[in-house]
């Protein structure tokens, strides 16, 4: 793809398109339900709404469909051959990613020179991705409901976190997601891990263990004048009992846990958690 073809493209495209593409870079892979939720707001007929929001979901969803079959046609998205919820889902459950020419796109527009392969991705990977995306995406809808202000959302790789552990040795620490939140005069700050019951529990321990030695060593404290606030999103009850047992049975997480920097949350509750409506395990 020439510099003429990229800049040819570049003017076909709208604002949302080039965020849709955005968006597909940023999580790897989102369905067109996820899509539509992000970039094709509704308000259900309200009369006042403005021209970038549709008048129902179903308006909502059509344009959708519409935009992303448009942009596959120019092969700057691509549709997975796995499809989220079965035939039943129609194309709500359509799973889309970055096209060939999309990437080549984006990675002329901020100046990568390595190539980003994308393939088709086990159940497993896809389900924690697309879990990863749908917490990101209720942030945007809480903000976009004017109910908080989102000040900052980081996925993988960028909201990764390097320091040295106790021992001196370079260590990471790997969050799904940061976010910074704000309502009136205070700010939340907040790691957010995505759980879809798949790990047992003596991995989540070490993942806590982590976290703490990245506390102790207070770099973000020092940047920002506190900590994040650590949230594992489970899909229902029974997980969050188990993982709030795994965190409790370690002394010194279990310490973290009275304190606050801990918490086990049911994806019902995320958004109540996030917004404060609710305590958390």
């Amino acid at each position: 793809m020439t510099k003429n073809d990229i800049q040819s493209l570049f003017e076909l495209l709208s604002e949302r398109d080039l965020s849709i593409l955005e968006s597909l870079r940023t999580y790897r892979a989102l369905t067109t339900a996820l899509i539509r939720r992000l970039h094709f707001p509704h308000t259900s007929g309200d009369p006042a709404r403005t021209s970038t929001e549709h008048a129902s979901q179903p308006a909502a969803a059509v344009a959708a469909i519409r935009v992303l079959t448009r942009l596959e046609s120019h092969r700057l998205v691509a549709r997975m051959q796995r499809r989220i919820g079965g035939v039943r889902a129609g194309s709500s459950g359509i799973v889309w990613q970055l096209g060939s020419t999309g990437e080549r796109l984006l990675r002329a527009r901020h100046g990568d020179t390595a190539r980003r392969r994308y393939s088709e991705p086990s159940p497993t990977f896809l389900a924690h991705t697309l879990a990863v995306a749908d917490l990101a995406i209720v942030l945007y809808e809480l903000a976009r409901d004017k109910i908080i202000e989102l000040l900052s959302v980081e996925a993988e790789p960028e909201c990764w976190r390097n320091f040295l552990s106790t021992h001196g040795v370079r260590a990471w620490l790997k969050p799904d997601l940061f976010a910074v939140t704000a309502s009136g005069d205070f700010e939340q700050h907040w790691f957010i891990e995505a759980d879809n019951a798949t790990e047992h529990a003596p991995a989540i321990a070490r993942k806590a263990s982590i976290y703490r030695q990245y506390a102790a060593t207070g770099v973000h404290q020092e940047q920002h004048g506190l900590f994040p606030a650590v949230a594992w999103v489970v899909p229902d009850a029974k997980r969050q009992d188990g993982l709030t047992a795994a965190l409790q049975s370690d002394p010194g997480l279990r310490e973290l846990v009275k304190a606050g920097l801990f918490h086990v949350v049911t994806v019902g509750q995320f958004p109540a958690f996030i917004t404060g409506a609710t305590n958390a395990s």
